[in-house]
């Protein structure tokens, strides 16, 4: 099966130390890593370690916001990225939170569809060393091209995607799409939006790369890891686009018992609401031998890429480094 691991929550280890954990993972044969991006490491940094460290493995941002980069600021990153390692990178792309862009970066917010297509546009026109022309409602750039030969193997763009909309974006302009918080058992419904999307295009999901992020905890002592994973779903799902996500996946019943919680005030009773079912779909923990058949359940639904995020309680990072090591 293929297998992408995000580097993220290993990015603080020392920088010698980071790039040697970089090059263990294409040792191991991973396809891709990934680089997040909320309030710790800034991704295109750690993409760049990773990709000077590396001879094969692939580089991807998962995901950076187009509302705090202008799309020629992404566009000149991906192509920069790009050059300097042919044919290993994706650009993940998505549409961040009101608390992120407003609040933390001080930058107007909406949740439109349409900010991401035309930023999707003009980055792509950037790579490509053409000269950019767009007057869009969200973003306007004109005569700006690229003083430098654009790259030989242009960047692949993949989209952050939960619900029906924009996973018919993502078929209909992108190269490829990231999903999350998802179990394998709903990965078909979005692939059949996926091809929705496609169609409208013209085109099919040949070549299309459809990935997911699982969060895994390879462990002989789940009781702690099991909690701790309770507390970041019971976070998400009190957040309406993740607890609609939930819904449809079947959890109704516990995104309403969590939000009540939350709403009375009663956070640690909210953790509680996560039932062990809500856990299993969501998250991967246990021995190597049940996390690897969990994964490869995964990759028989229908994605070309699973992509494991390697979490513990209270950022451990041997733990981390433990599930890293267990696969692929």
């Amino acid at each position: 099966m293929g297998l992408g691991i995000v580097l993220t929550g290993l990015a603080t280890l020392p920088r010698q130390e980071f790039l040697e954990v970089a090059r263990e993972t294409e040792q191991r044969g991973y396809a891709t890593a990934w680089a997040g991006e909320v309030s710790g490491a800034d991704a295109v940094t750690v993409m760049a370690l990773v990709a000077g460290a590396t001879e094969r493995l692939r580089v991807a941002s998962g995901v950076v916001p187009v509302q705090t980069r202008t799309p020629v600021v992404l566009g000149l990153t991906a192509a920069t990225l790009a050059r300097f390692a042919p044919g290993r990178v994706l650009l993940g792309l998505g549409l961040s939170s009101r608390v992120i862009v407003e609040q933390w970066h001080g930058l107007a917010f909406s949740p439109a569809l349409a900010q991401l297509r035309e930023a999707v546009e003009i980055i792509r026109t950037v790579a490509a060393g053409e000269r950019v022309s767009v007057e869009g409602k969200f973003f306007r750039s004109t005569a700006f091209r690229l003083t430098s030969p654009p790259p030989a193997v242009p960047p692949r763009i993949v989209l952050a995607a939960l619900g029906p909309e924009m996973l018919e974006l993502a078929g209909e302009i992108a190269d490829g799409v990231l999903l999350n918080w998802i179990g394998p058992e709903t990965v078909p419904a979005s692939i059949a939006h996926l091809e929705a999307g496609a169609r409208r295009s013209g085109r099919a999901l040949d070549g299309f790369e459809i990935g997911a992020f699982v969060r895994t905890c390879v462990t002989d002592e789940p009781g702690a890891t099991r909690e701790a994973l309770a507390r970041e779903i019971t976070g998400y799902a009190t957040v309406d686009v993740y607890a609609s996500l939930f819904r449809s996946a079947g959890f109704a019943a516990e995104v309403d018992a969590i939000g009540a919680a939350w709403r009375a005030g009663d956070r640690a009773g909210a953790v509680k609401r996560v039932s062990p079912r809500l856990l299993d779909a969501l998250g991967v923990v246990g021995d190597a031998a049940s996390c690897r058949a969990r994964l490869g359940e995964f990759s028989r639904a229908g994605l070309s890429e699973t992509v494991v995020v390697p979490f513990a309680p209270g950022g451990d990072h041997a733990s981390m480094l433990r599930t890293l090591r267990a696969f692929p």
